[in-house]
């Protein structure tokens, strides 16, 4: 499956280069598809059949999700061989100690690693785990060796597998926003003729500032547009119901406002009409921090009519994140219909 393979690659924001060859890869022959300067993928998809008169009406309609992914990069060689590293996009600095990571251009293994708490003094302890006092172990004798394998500016992506789990969940990394990139690689593929046709972004470098988004949007110049993210689920113990931003298991999470856009009400609206019309179910994401894509989208020229529509993810931007297969399968059905909603 898409999201599976698209999980497992590395692809820290400025870094997406194996992302996009990979989904280029996936693309069927009949859409035609370019790279811009930045490194977006951009798309075109015009279906067998949807040249006649109600399809000429439909505005130009782009669907657009972000291939690269929070981590790290080597900042400093120590005379040990451990590595010194700086924070690419939005990490807790608390769940990086102990994790496997990979390191470079050839994926070197290498470890997170922290003074023994054996050999920390007891304000030490009481202190959680800063990424100025963590380095990478990748298992070698000095510097000199270590220069070998790896230098400074090398990305670093946490290693983490790909793995089924419970009731139909999946557990993996990057799921924001591989799942939106797995989410318009299965729309690409459908060979639905009553579907209008559409323009796709695969874009880069959102976990640093939507860049990529700016210059997709303008070279594609939207009348609308339709962000597919994957985000942040707190059903947890000790997060009580009301402050949920989205559930597993209750379907897709449709913004109506975040940090970076006030979603248009219009687009808003009918994404919720065609999930009740369809019987798909949804919710809303309660949280109105964070930034997306639409934020770059909606200000692209004189303005993008611009919704967000988001599969609930618990644990985003760690190592391991969870999603539910059948909100991925439901926002994938909400996607479709929302696109056969313009056809009149």
């Amino acid at each position: 499956m898409f999201l599976q393979d698209l999980s497992g690659i590395p692809g820290v924001s400025g870094n997406e280069n194996e992302v996009r060859k990979y989904i280029r890869k996936a693309l069927p022959s009949r859409v035609k598809a370019d790279t811009d300067y930045m490194g977006n993928l951009l798309v075109n998809k015009d279906f067998k059949g949807n040249s006649s008169a109600r399809f000429r009406k439909i505005p130009r309609i782009m669907l657009a999700a972000h291939m690269d992914e929070v981590g790290l990069m080597i900042s400093s060689i120590e005379k040990t061989g451990h590595l010194r590293f700086k924070k690419v996009g939005g990490i807790d600095d608390r769940v990086l100690v102990a994790k496997d990571v990979l390191v470079g251009k050839d994926c070197v293994p290498g470890v997170i690693g922290a003074k023994a708490v054996h050999l920390q003094k007891e304000e030490e302890r009481k202190r959680p785990y800063e990424v100025k006092s963590l380095f990478i172990d990748i298992g070698v004798q000095g510097k000199e060796e270590a220069e070998k394998l790896v230098q400074i500016g090398d990305y670093v992506s946490f290693d983490s597998s790909f793995k089924s789990m419970g009731d139909n969940c999946y557990m993996g990394k990057a799921f924001d926003d591989r799942v939106g990139c797995a989410i318009l690689l299965e729309m690409l593929h459908d060979h639905q003729k009553e579907l209008p046709p559409f323009q796709a972004a695969f874009t880069v470098q959102e976990e640093v500032g939507f860049r990529g988004a700016r210059t997709a949007a303008y070279a594609l110049n939207p009348e609308i547009a339709l962000v597919i993210e994957g985000t942040a689920a707190s059903d947890v113990p000790e997060s009580k119901d009301h402050e949920h931003s989205t559930t597993l298991g209750e379907g897709p999470a449709i913004t109506f406002m975040d940090q970076s856009v006030m979603v248009d009400r219009e687009l808003m609206q009918r994404l919720v009409n065609t999930a009740e019309k369809n019987e798909i179910p949804f919710q809303f994401r309660r949280f109105t921090g964070g930034f997306t894509d639409a934020g770059a989208i909606s200000l692209a020229r004189e303005g993008t009519r611009t919704a967000v529509i988001s599969v609930p993810c618990r644990y985003i931007h760690s190592p391991f994140s969870i999603l539910k297969e059948s909100d991925y399968r439901h926002t994938l059905e909400l996607v479709r219909a929302f696109l056969k909603s313009f056809i009149v």
